[in-house]
Parts: C-alpha cells; sequence; structure tokens
C-alpha cells in the first residue's frame, strides 16, 4: 500500500503527471524513514531534515507534524514487513515546463514502504569493500533532493568493482560516501567531517556522535584529509539502512596495520554494539516518549 495525493491505495495504481516537476526537474526532496518491529526510528528527526530541505528549495511543507506522523504509521502498518524503510517525497507538484520555480501548485506527496533488510551478519563481521573517488556532485549536498545522478553514478561505478560505497573525497578532503556518512579512526581517535553543505546532514552520523559522547569515546569532529582516510585505522560508514558498517577494504588495499588489517576494528565493534543497544532501548521505550 502507497499513499499519494490524499489517497492510500495499491502501487500498481498510483499516477502522477508527466508535467510533474520531480518528474522533468527533480524539483523535489525526500526522506527515508527505518521501522523496528513497526516502530518509526528517529521520525521527528526526519521531519526535521525534511523540513529543513523544503526549506532550502522554498517549498511549502504540506503537512503539519501531527499529519506526517499518521501518515507514516499508517503506511506501516498497511504493509506486511515488521521492519520498514519508509520512503517519503514531496515535489513542487505539475506545471508548465519552465526552470523558473512557479508559485501557487500544489505538491505533490508521496509515501510508500520496502523491507528493510540491515546488512548480514556476515558483512558486519569481515567488512566491506570501498573506492575512493572525486566528489563531482552539486555544491548542495545538505539538501536531501532526488536529483540524485551523481550519487547514482558514483555507487554505479563502485559497484562495477564488487565495492558496496563510493567514499568522496572534494579538494583534498573527505566529504562522504555516496549513500551515507563516513567516520575514520586514526590513533585511536574517531574522526567525523563537521556537517556543511557539501555532506547531507545523517540521522545515524547523529547517533553516532551521540554515542561517541556518552560513552567518552574520543572523537573530534573537523575536516578530514584524504591522507588521513587512506591511513586510517578504521573505516565506517553509517546510514539507516546501514547501520554502522565497518569498510575493510580501500581501492583492494586492507584497512589499517598488523594483525587488524582488512578486519574490523575494536572501535567500530564497539560502537556497532553500542548502537544496536540504543536502537532496541529507545523500540523499547513508550511509544509517547
Amino acid at each position: 500500500m502507497i499513499y499519494l495525493n490524499g489517497e492510500f491505495m495499491p502501487i500498481e495504481k498510483a499516477t502522477i503527471s508527466v508535467l510533474d516537476r520531480g518528474f522533468i526537474f527533480g524539483d523535489g526532496v525526500y526522506e527515508v524513514i527505518p521501522a523496528y518491529s513497526r516502530r518509526p526510528f528517529r521520525l521527528e528527526e526526519h521531519l526535521v531534515r525534511l523540513q529543513s530541505s523544503l526549506d532550502a528549495i522554498r517549498l511549502a511543507n504540506p503537512h503539519p507534524l501531527p499529519k506526517w506522523t499518521e501518515l507514516v504509521g499508517r503506511i506501516i502498518a498497511g504493509n506486511p514487513w515488521e521492519d520498514q524503510n519508509v520512503y517519503l517525497q514531496v515535489t513542487r507538484g505539475a506545471a508548465k515546463r519552465d526552470h523558473a520555480f512557479p508559485k501557487g501548485l500544489k505538491p505533490t506527496v508521496f509515501l510508500m514502504a520496502s523491507e528493510l533488510v540491515p546488512p548480514s551478519a556476515e558483512l558486519v563481521k569481515y567488512g566491506a569493500k570501498a573506492i575512493v573517488l572525486p566528489d563531482f556532485r552539486w555544491l548542495r549536498c545538505d539538501i536531501k533532493s532526488t536529483s540524485l545522478l551523481g550519487n547514482c553514478m558514483l555507487r554505479t561505478l563502485a559497484a562495477d568493482q564488487d565495492c558496496v560505497e563510493a567514499i568522496l573525497v572534494r579538494d583534498g578532503e573527505l566529504t562522504e560516501a555516496s549513500a551515507s556518512n563516513v567516520f575514520i579512526v586514526k590513533a585511536g581517535t574517531v574522526l567525523a567531517p563537521p556537517k556543511s553543505h557539501l555532506i547531507l546532514p545523517g540521522i545515524t552520523y547523529d547517533v553516532v556522535l551521540e554515542i561517541l559522547r556518552a560513552n567518552a569515546i574520543a572523537h573530534e569532529v573537523r575536516p578530514v584529509a584524504e591522507s588521513e582516510l587512506r591511513s586510517a585505522e578504521e573505516i565506517w560508514v553509517t546510514s539507516s539502512s546501514r547501520e554502522v558498517l565497518p569498510i575493510t577494504t580501500l581501492d583492494g588495499k586492507p584497512v589499517g596495520r598488523g594483525e587488524k588489517a582488512g578486519k574490523p576494528g575494536p572501535v567500530g565493534e564497539r560502537v556497532y554494539a553500542l548502537y544496536q543497544q540504543y536502537k532496541a532501548q529507545v523500540m523499547r521505550a513508550p511509544a509517547h516518549a
């Protein structure tokens, strides 16, 4: 079951105008909200980020927070999986093709869900492969825009080399990955690039920083040089679907040195375990908390 412009229906019956600006220009924004045991995770934070993206493209939010909460809940209830990814998208609506934002349009609002399948136990245990690529995307990566062609191109280049991610660098510094944020460990300290217009403000990124602070794990939020990325003791990518996933091979070379080279590191393993504890705690809390 999906939701489109005021109606719930089977996805096969959903239609939009070919003049929808989301179809013509990618003129819209989106969110992906994980739900565990049919309870949305960090829903308010996702909706705050949605509002930020809408504000950035000068598009009025079509619904207040209680309405979004209701819609997300009904989509979760109307689909068969216990764990889901809820996708919601708002575009500017249908209009004659013209680059300038038209006024007075009715936005197109769409929600759907898919089964949430976290990284396999094997992938978490042994880690994943990634490559480093130049970040050639546009300069407003902080907007969760439906215009994802650059991300798709980069992710495909990674897939061509049997890698799960493309880790991106711009002007000699780490930004993020094609569909996730990136943390590294140097000299036992976790390093995270600061939020900026070049990085999507990840919800899982925030959770990881909260975990680091709460558990007195040494960390710094600061620019990370490409040289630091390539010589890191540990690398992780984080996102709602990947959670905290270790990268153990970078550009075909093992990450880290010594006995731990090419294996998940101790800091990442601890953070992964703490993330799972936090997630379980949140899901057990009263629904109104």
